[in-house]
């Protein structure tokens, strides 16, 4: 993988992987497209989440939460 692992945190509260309880990730933007933008052709206006995809077993977790905290990951 050409990403470097992070963790995330809301708050004070720390995320672990739904799946396999893991602590690292590799982050990305997603687009949430919807039909209606899709169909008048303004998709690129609509909202972006924040997708953490897990470093161990590749589970997607998505966030629109614009609290959420990146920082890096220990190697």
């Amino acid at each position: 993988m050409a990403t470097k692992p992070v963790k995330a945190a809301i708050g004070a509260m720390w995320i672990n992987c739904q799946v396999c309880g893991s602590e690292r990730f590799r982050e990305r933007d997603v687009k949430l497209n919807s039909f209606g933008m899709e169909f008048m052709k303004l998709a690129w206006a609509d909202e972006t989440a924040t997708g953490l995809i897990c470093w161990r077993c590749g589970y997607v977790h998505l966030f629109v939460n614009r609290e959420i905290k990146l920082y890096r990951a220990d190697t």
